[in-house]
């Protein structure tokens, strides 16, 4: 079992997920269960899946979760364009 707190991608992302939480914090209440709950999950789906790649036994597996990864941080990306073009934020 690899020490997913030794890869730098893995603390990146939770940084991230700490901004994305401090931020969502201030949008507004209707927001609640739509983009504010859309961007912390995919927020912090970047880093858990580094954590879940990390608890895999074989290489073929372990490679797998960072593109999990990307598709999540890609997702996240959207949602802060959408965040600020609908002046959510």
């Amino acid at each position: 079992m690899r020490d997913f707190k030794k890869y730098k991608v893995w603390e990146l992302g939770h940084e991230i997920t700490l901004e994305i939480y401090r931020i969502t914090k201030d949008f507004p209440k209707e927001e609640l269960y739509g983009m504010t709950s859309q961007m912390r999950r995919a927020a912090y789906s970047i880093s858990s899946n580094i954590v879940e790649g990390c608890g895999r036994e074989s290489n073929a597996e372990f490679r797998r979760f960072p593109i999990i990864s990307q598709g999540s941080a890609s997702e996240l990306e959207y949602f802060t364009i959408l965040a600020k073009d609908s002046r959510v934020c």
